[in-house]
């Protein structure tokens, strides 16, 4: 009887219903979790089989990063067991809002047991979705078992509308009812197909099978709280159909207004990050790397730009570097990165914006750190001042590229600028009057200070804008969060959801519909190493956790490509 053991990890253990005699279970507990970028979260999903009570067998382990299937296709991951098998992991964002109660029971249902014996009916509650293969059923709900009796009286449900029809009270439902079997393998008695708003209608529905009639349900009753009027549904579809954008920036993009899913049906709640991700938006990034002089002789250990030779040892750079661009790859499907560098000299003259490496797009986090390590075998003299105007004005540039590009193949992208810097800039005002004449540019600027020097300037840039719609810079520095990379992480990129959703909200465009996947370009991840968690089930199964320069080289220090 294998039964599921997700660890949300350094935070809960949940336990779901066991399944009895099946080697393909489909569990229909939904974990709900509250997620963020910038907090990784992962989790730890074991399998059991209770051999009797008491006494479980481990069948196999898998983890999953939260944020890594997000970003997948279809937000579904796959993983193979160590002991055989393959277990899937799908994460879709909590739309809607609302409870719903409901009372049922059975009015002569059709025997499926023979002469002298009465089936014993359950049933189960299932949720319309969509896949590239067509439109599919997943079993949300499950109720207790009646047995021996051909007019049961099930206790009362109660599921999350976000679970069962994500807020929209208009959509399929199915309810269906088996007769259970100790070797797993129950028996339709037969099914329905309604929506939540038709269980409020109606107090009888005919259960079918094959076409003919196997009995009735009748609900005894039936309650939805907490659901969105439809004056707030209608504020959102007013809202998200507003298309604001401001001339004053330079060849600002003015993307064409897309019609809303969110204008109707009971969800009343406006999109978020998650929703534009699972339509399949691209996080695109860009790094920015000082090499003024302040930043010392890379040559000598202390130096900020000292490269350690264990090949082991980061310095501030590369920790906020590898910090950061991990999470947000998750949601860029090319892993390309353009790498900028400003302050230095090449062939006598400072540049304020250069390609880092020699290819004009870096692959992954490793091949932005190859780049930055690359370029002080380039030629370049450290110099100064520390300008950032020309990196944000070419960032800016490709985002706007970025999204027209996406939007003409139905898609689309937003870009994050992350500029690592050890000071204050040297204009304060210019930097300033740049990021207001970017502020329309679908991208978020992250400046994160390496060193000890004053940032109170770049803390003055990132309080600086006058709406929330112009707010579109965070300012962290590094030492304060250096010992915690899920803290520096967490600080660095908490503002980004809500850019992007302002962003997308203030020029009209909705989510894309989720991204389908078809079972052929499901990618099956290599099997892991079992995760010992050492669980120790006690009588009253809780869960015990026992442990747990100056020659200008070709390719380098050139404008961006």
């Amino acid at each position: 009887a294998p039964f599921l053991l997700p660890h949300v990890l350094l935070n809960s253990n949940l336990r779901p219903r066991r399944i009895k005699n099946s080697l393909a279970p489909n569990w229909v507990k939904v974990f709900t979790i509250d997620y963020e970028l910038g907090a990784p979260i992962k989790l730890a999903i074991q399998i059991y089989d209770e051999v009797r009570k008491g006494n479980n067998k481990a069948m196999g382990s898998a983890a999953f990063d939260v944020g890594t299937v997000l970003g997948s296709r279809g937000n579904m991951q796959a993983k193979r067991l160590k002991k055989g098998g393959t277990m899937f992991c799908k994460v879709m964002p909590s739309k809607g809002r609302g409870m719903l109660r409901l009372s049922m029971s059975g009015i002569k249902l059709k025997n499926t047991e023979g002469f002298m014996r009465k089936s014993d009916p359950f049933f189960e509650l299932n949720a319309n979705s969509n896949t590239a293969g067509g439109q599919t059923w997943d079993n949300v709900f499950r109720s207790e078992v009646c047995k021996n009796n051909l007019s049961p009286k099930w206790k009362e449900a109660t599921i999350p509308l976000s679970v069962l029809c994500e807020g929209d009270v208009n959509k399929p439902i199915q309810i269906i009812v088996r007769d259970h079997e100790s070797n797993g393998k129950h028996v339709l008695m037969g099914m329905v197909e309604t929506t939540v708003a038709g269980l409020q209608d109606t107090n009888r529905f005919d259960l079918k099978k094959k076409g003919k009639s196997t009995g009735a349900l009748h609900i005894d009753k039936v309650s939805v709280s907490g659901a969105a009027t439809v004056d707030e549904v209608s504020q959102v579809s007013e809202r998200m159909a507003a298309t604001t954008v401001s001339p004053a920036a330079p060849g600002a993009f003015v993307p064409s207004a897309q019609s809303s899913r969110y204008g109707g049906g009971g969800g009343g709640v406006g999109p978020n990050f998650v929703d534009y991700v699972t339509g399949g938006c691209e996080l695109n990034v860009c790094v920015a790397i000082d090499f003024t002089g302040s930043n010392g002789d890379p040559r000598k250990p202390g130096t900020l730009h000292y490269l350690h030779r264990d090949g082991y040892t980061k310095n501030d750079y590369e920790k906020a570097i590898s910090a950061i661009v991990s999470i947000l790859s998750k949601y860029d499907s090319d892993q390309k990165y353009p790498v900028y560098g400003f302050g230095a000299k090449y062939g006598g003259v400072v540049r304020h914006c250069f390609q880092c490496g020699a290819d004009a797009e870096a692959h992954g986090v490793e091949g932005i750190l190859k780049g930055y390590h690359d370029t002080f075998a380039s030629g370049l003299v450290m110099s100064g001042p520390t300008v950032f105007t020309e990196v944000l004005q070419t960032a800016a540039a490709k985002a706007i590229s970025n999204q027209q590009q996406a939007q003409a193949t139905g898609k689309q992208a937003y870009s994050l600028l992350l500029i690592l810097t050890d000071g204050a800039v040297s204009d304060v005002q210019a930097t300033a009057q740049t990021l207001k004449q970017i502020k329309d540019a679908p991208m978020s600027t992250v400046i994160v200070g390496v060193g000890n020097a004053d940032f109170s300037s770049m803390r003055f840039l990132d309080d600086d804008a006058t709406t929330p719609d112009a707010d579109t810079v965070q300012f962290v520095a590094f030492n304060r969060h250096c010992s915690n990379p899920a803290e520096l992480t967490s600080e660095t990129l908490n503002e980004i959801p809500n850019q992007l959703v302002r962003y997308f909200q203030r020029n009209g465009i909705a989510p894309l519909p989720p991204v389908q996947r078809s079972d052929k370009n499901l990618e099956v991840g290599e099997e892991e190493e079992e995760i010992d968690l050492t669980l120790d089930f006690s009588n009253e199964e809780e869960i015990v956790v026992a442990s747990g320069g100056d020659d200008f080289s070709a390719g380098f220090g050139g404008p961006p490509r």
